[in-house]
C-alpha cells in the first residue's frame, strides 16, 4: 500500500478530492498549511505529491484528532535496521489511551522516513510522550550523544490538527 500527501489551501485540496470519491482523504493543518493524505495501491491523483510506501500500518485513521509526524533521515545502509526496529515495535502503542493509528512511511524519493501517529487529541499524545512506555520504547544508548546507526541527519517533528469541516463552514 502507498501513501500520498500534498499541501495547499483547504478549498483547493477539497476540489481535487471531490473528483476522486472512491478515495478516503484526510485533511490536516498546522499554522501555515493544509495537507491532504490518502492511501491507495495505484498512482497518485495529486499533481505534486510526496509519495511513500507504507511499511507499518496499525490502527485506523480517523477524520478527527491530532497528528504527529516524526521525520527521520535514514542512510541507505541503515534502512533495513530502521525498518526492522519499527516492524518489531508495531502494535506496542495500540492499547495506549487516545491512540488512533500509526503509519511508518518509506519515501519513494529521498531518505526521510515519516513515522505518523494519530491521536484523539494533543493531550493523549502528551500523556503518552511522558509515560514510562514511551521512555522504554525510546531508550537511548548509554552514550546519549551517540546517534542511531541508521541516522543520516537530525530528525524533526511536525504536528497537525485534523480539519474540522463543521468549523470551516
Amino acid at each position: 500500500m502507498n501513501a500520498y500527501m500534498t499541501s495547499g489551501t483547504l478549498d483547493f485540496l477539497t476540489k481535487i478530492c471531490e473528483k476522486h470519491p472512491r478515495l478516503s482523504f484526510y485533511f490536516m493543518h498546522d499554522q501555515d498549511t493544509t495537507h491532504a493524505y490518502y492511501e491507495d495501491t495505484v498512482k497518485t491523483v495529486f499533481a505534486t505529491a510526496r509519495e511513500f510506501e507504507i511499511i507499518v500500518a496499525t490502527g485506523k485513521l480517523q477524520e478527527d484528532g491530532f497528528v504527529v509526524m516524526n521525520n527521520i533521515p535514514v542512510t541507505d545502509e541503515g534502512k533495513p535496521i530502521f525498518e526492522s526496529q519499527f516492524k518489531q515495535r508495531a502494535g506496542m502503542i495500540n492499547d495506549t489511551p487516545g491512540f488512533y493509528a500509526l503509519r511508518v512511511l518509506r519515501p519513494f524519493h529521498g531518505n526521510t522516513y515519516i513515522v505518523m501517529v494519530q491521536w484523539d487529541n494533543q493531550e493523549s499524545y502528551e500523556k503518552w510522550k511522558n509515560s514510562e512506555a514511551f521512555a522504554k520504547s525510546h531508550k537511548k544508548p548509554k552514550d546519549a550523544k551517540a546517534k542511531p546507526p541508521y541516522a543520516a541527519g537530525p530528525s524533526y517533528v511536525t504536528t497537525y490538527q485534523m480539519v474540522d469541516f463543521e468549523e470551516e463552514e
